[in-house]
């Protein structure tokens, strides 16, 4: 995740400049060998150093001389290391190399011993990213034809949609070796979210396909006809989902272009797929449609909008409750900025846990100060070590001596401190890596520093995560109003009035406040990526059903009274609606029960909950505004031609 912050973001800074300055680079991992003898601590030590890219291996003899007995040492130092015959040692493991390396050092340590960290995390998220997606197509794929087959009156028409869309995934998939490397979380959501929201466009086009055969003898002329029809409804349905996916690529944390690039790519091939390649499939086989026909499934919804309409009271004064406590709490729910934790169920949140166990919190963040005066350094550290949370701090002058110049020394003792220009101090912290005591540990750390030098750099996982936290609030309300702006234009374009986007916008919105502030009410940290994702992805694709259900009222209300229009949508949209948003209700469940991911699963489950949440709105609230605003909308749309009844 790292990856994604800007280059110019402090940390990446300090990377660069670590790099650049240090051959040893910082911890990323931490291995714990069980029930060890000091010497056979170090023969693991010594194996781990020489598996390929591992670096930056240290254990309790690079800061205390294990030539005198440990008991002479600083208590505190060797329990960081070495207590109860549980030595844990950390090491770099390359970038690129993560999957090979752990592989090597599970192999190295056996099922008895473990090994933590970020590297550990990535090369978990990379490894699931491939298995996991094929495991979720596997669960989904049948669902999808279970309720498209319940939707539609022949068996191949299921067929018939998951060919176009899936040729379209295929393809995007395959166009992003021209991007070179994408996130293991794009891999692991943009295939699966692509065939959720672009599957609307083949039911559209391939449901007034069926409606003209039943008027037109040519097949030929009844798909005219039924591309025709379906155009409109499709390019608002498409442009609404490529503008909100579009505002994502406007992040400064890349993550967002990543997704987002995907996204919009995935949107305009699957509305290239299924206005140019279905039709030409379609006509090919259409004969194949005729002859797999079955009876209707599901009973027609006659008289139900006249029931849903005797609930709309009821529906808005629910709605006028929730908005405003939603509206508050989803912007203050607890969020986690990293992937968050790995599950209990993995061996990476088992070997986690048993770490934390045995040694506590033990998050290291590295200090760069300019290298010289080693009393304002001793000073600094000193102060260092009486910060809460710091369990200990290696540094030159309290590791050697401040006393000792390090030109006297060997090149081997002074090259993990000294640079030639900076100073090498290393905390190790007793926080979480993120949450309020860790980033407040981060602030305390650089006013401290910045109260001895005016040049100082941080880094570490929890500086890390302390710069996307800054940078991911500030993306959140440029995408959100990028998405609002974007997706209120095309709304405009399509319906030609000032009130109708409003309305729509209102309606979806609500939905993923609702949604976004369930897990401040059951007290659930929210991974933020996912927030950040799901509240664009949630606009963007269920937008869609209220554009369908007002598209529909629009037409009907040039013909009849608000209520009866109402209720004639009602009685003939549900069905179309309650199917697009089970598809896309059931991408996000089983995203989020088969990712171990926990990213990938929280975009999961919010979407899962949020398709169903705009559902609800769109049934039951959109319908209500709609008649209460009947007025209002008359006057603000250009050319309305609304039907009056004659007094």
């Amino acid at each position: 995740m790292a990856d994604y912050l800007p280059d110019d973001s402090p940390s990446m800074q300090a990377m660069d400049l670590m790099e650049k300055e240090f051959d040893e680079p910082i911890a990323n991992a931490r291995v714990m060998v069980k029930d060890v003898s000091v010497t056979e601590a170090l023969e693991y030590k010594e194996k781990l150093e020489a598996i390929e890219g591992v670096s930056g291996v240290t254990w309790l003899d690079d800061v205390v001389d294990l030539k005198k007995p440990l008991e002479m040492a600083n208590e505190d130092t060797v329990e960081t290391y070495y207590q109860d015959k549980n030595a844990l040692i950390s090491l770099n493991i390359s970038e690129g190399d993560e999957v090979e390396v752990t592989d090597k050092i599970y192999d190295l340590i056996g099922e008895e011993n473990a090994i933590t960290g970020e590297a550990v995390t990535t090369a978990t998220s990379q490894q699931m990213a491939g298995s996991e997606s094929m495991n979720a197509a596997a669960l989904l794929v049948p669902i999808i034809i279970i309720i498209l087959v319940l939707s539609t009156n022949s068996w191949m028409e299921p067929v018939f949609f998951l060919i176009a869309i899936g040729v379209s995934i295929v393809i995007n998939l395959g166009t992003n070796i021209f991007i070179g490397e994408i996130s293991f979380i794009t891999q692991s959501v943009a295939p699966i979210l692509q065939l959720a929201v672009s599957l609307d466009y083949a039911i559209f086009l391939l449901h007034s396909f069926s409606d003209f055969r039943k008027d037109v003898d040519d097949p030929a002329k009844a798909m005219q006809l039924a591309m025709k029809r379906s155009f409109p409804a499709i390019v608002a349905s498409a442009s609404t989902t490529f503008f909100g996916f579009m505002a994502l690529t406007f992040m400064e944390f890349g993550i967002g272009a990543d997704l987002g690039l995907n996204l919009v790519k995935g949107i305009l091939l699957s509305f290239i797929s299924v206005m140019v390649f279905l039709p030409a499939l379609t006509l090919m086989l259409y004969h194949w449609i005729d002859r797999t026909k079955h009876r209707q499934f599901v009973p027609d919804f006659n008289n139900i909008g006249k029931y849903v309409m005797k609930l709309r009271i009821p529906s808005l004064l629910l709605v006028l409750l929730l908005i405003v406590p939603a509206f508050l709490a989803q912007s203050n729910t607890t969020f986690l900025y990293g992937t968050g934790e790995q599950p209990d169920n993995t061996r990476a949140g088992q070997d986690a846990d048993a770490i934390e166990e045995e040694f506590g919190k033990n998050v290291p963040v590295v200090l760069l100060v300019p290298q010289g005066d080693r009393g304002k350094e001793e000073n600094l550290v000193h102060q260092l070590e009486e910060l809460p949370n710091v369990s200990s701090v290696v540094s030159y002058v309290n590791i050697v001596s401040s006393a000792i110049p390090p030109e006297y020394l060997e090149k081997s003792v002074t090259e993990q401190f000294y640079s030639g220009d900076y100073a090498r101090i290393t905390l190790y912290t007793e926080t979480e890596s993120e949450g309020k005591e860790a980033f407040s540990l981060i602030e305390k750390v650089k006013k401290t520093a910045n109260s001895y030098y005016d040049e100082t750099y941080l880094l570490g996982e929890s500086v890390t995560l302390y710069d996307m936290k800054n940078i991911v609030q500030k993306d959140n309300k440029l995408v959100n109003l990028l998405t609002v702006i974007t997706i209120a234009i095309v709304l405009l374009i399509t319906f030609r009035s000032l009130s109708i986007p409003v309305v729509l916008l209102l309606t979806i919105q609500t939905s993923v406040w609702i949604n976004l502030a369930v897990p401040y009410f059951t007290d659930t940290p929210l991974v933020y990526v996912g927030y950040l994702l799901i509240s664009t992805i949630q606009l963007a694709a269920t937008v869609d059903y209220g554009i369908l259900f007002t598209e529909n009222y629009y037409t009907l209300r040039k013909e009849m009274p608000a209520m009866e229009a109402i209720r004639k949508t009602i009685d003939g949209k549900i069905f179309a609606i309650f199917i697009s948003a089970a598809i896309l209700s059931s991408v996000g469940f089983i995203l989020g029960a088969t990712s171990t991911n926990p990213i990938v699963s929280a975009i999961g489950l919010l979407l899962g909950r949020g398709a169903l949440l705009a559902f609800l709105m769109v049934v039951f609230v959109l319908p209500a505004l709609l008649v209460v605003f009947d007025k209002l909308i008359e006057k603000t749309t250009w050319k309305a031609n609304f039907y009056k009844e004659r007094g």
